[in-house]
């Protein structure tokens, strides 16, 4: 999967925004302010940070132990990094960057989570 895909797939999310908080290489996906995902621009292959339920987490990193790590500069209890070299399949590749929003939208407060559902 490349850059172009993923941020695609990010930005087809409710109320997804794109920044670059922490400089030029690093692109940041929020949903309502809340940031879900991570891209570092500057490696090859690309890397990406994704939130995750801490046990779901540890699974995919024993099944998956050369692609899936600890999120890098991250919480390792509940974020990973996935390496997009290939062999990963986009699907679960998408169904991680979902999981990661959906963790973020409900850990959101009701009124924020109002706010959302009430958006176009």
């Amino acid at each position: 999967m490349n850059i172009e895909t993923f941020r695609n797939y990010c930005l087809t999310k409710k109320a997804v925004t794109e920044e670059l908080p922490f400089g030029p290489d690093n692109l940041v996906f929020k949903v309502m302010g809340k940031m879900f995902a991570l891209a570092s621009l500057d490696e090859i292959p690309l890397r990406i940070n994704l939130k995750c339920d801490p046990e779901r987490a540890l699974e995919l990193r024993e099944q998956h132990e050369e692609n899936i790590l600890p999120g890098y500069h991250m919480s390792k209890k509940h974020w990973n990094t996935l390496i997009l070299d290939g062999r990963l399949r986009p699907e679960m590749i998408f169904d991680l960057i979902t999981h990661s929003y959906d963790l973020v939208v409900t850990g959101l407060t009701g009124k924020q989570r109002k706010e959302l559902e009430n958006l176009e």
